[in-house]
């Protein structure tokens, strides 16, 4: 069997840790695609592909042209419309597929947790009357702030927002996670959050402003995920392994 080719729809932590995972073995040709939304994204442990691919269309097309074996979407879990163009792709060329999805955050014990399904339904959640809030949604959408000037916003994101909020009082923190529990009290305590607006994009990388906030007694808006449908799901690298693992022997038993 020559080696299995597998595209990896990355940007998150899972990813990167499943191409490392990948890398050294022999019988893979792996490659990642990032969509190229960072504009300093981190070092990678194999070939990397960069920009879109013009919709499930243009993946289809990709998937054939590069004879790809199996495709795993490792993408955010609000990266909706990249997930149903994965799931339309590889239904079209008929090529196996899963996603690697960590699961969502629940509340625990101690949790003030506002439940909302968009960023515009959140900052509306706010409230009329002025608040000192963390925006920690990421940049793409922290416009959406502008409906709301009556505040003060500190918004964290690793690249900076462009363009910048229209709001008069706003706060930039240009930053990469991990963030440490200790850094996150230290932050919101430093400049007096009343309230911290989240997307629950789950795993470890980013809990930190979580339980920080549950530690101080800080509110939480929760923008909860639209779970996208289509595809099998991987909830952890390790399980990721394991699906690949049975991928390559079915290959190898068929002789492909």
């Amino acid at each position: 069997m020559d080696k299995a080719r597998i595209l990896i729809l990355g940007g998150t932590t899972e990813a990167r840790a499943l191409a490392a995972s990948l890398a050294s073995r022999a019988d893979l040709d792996v490659v990642l695609s990032l969509a190229g939304r960072t504009a300093d994204p981190a070092l990678q442990p194999v070939p990397v592909r960069r920009g879109g691919f013009g919709g499930a269309e243009g993946l289809a097309r990709y998937l054939r042209e590069e004879a790809i074996d199996l495709l795993i979407d490792a993408t955010h879990p609000f990266a909706a419309r990249i997930s149903t163009n994965a799931s339309q792709a590889a239904a079209q060329c008929d090529v196996s597929a899963f996603a690697l999805r960590r699961p969502a955050w629940v509340p625990v014990e101690g949790d003030e947790w506002l439940s909302v399904h968009s960023i515009a339904q959140a900052v509306a959640a706010l409230g009329a009357r002025p608040l000192r809030v963390f925006l920690a949604t990421g940049r793409q959408e922290a416009h959406q702030a502008n409906a709301a000037p009556q505040h003060h916003y500190w918004v964290r994101s690793v690249d900076p927002v462009e363009p910048p909020l229209t709001v008069p009082n706003v706060s930039y923190i240009i930053s990469r996670g991990p963030f440490r529990l200790a850094d996150e009290l230290d932050m919101l305590q430093r400049h007096g959050i009343d309230v911290v607006v989240a997307k629950n994009s789950g795993g470890g990388a980013t809990y930190g402003k979580i339980e920080a906030a549950r530690h101080l007694g800080i509110k939480v808006i929760m923008i909860e995920r639209t779970e996208a449908a289509g595809l099998p799901v991987a909830e952890t690298v390790d399980a990721a392994l394991d699906r690949i693992d049975h991928f390559v022997s079915s290959l190898m038993k068929r002789g492909v």
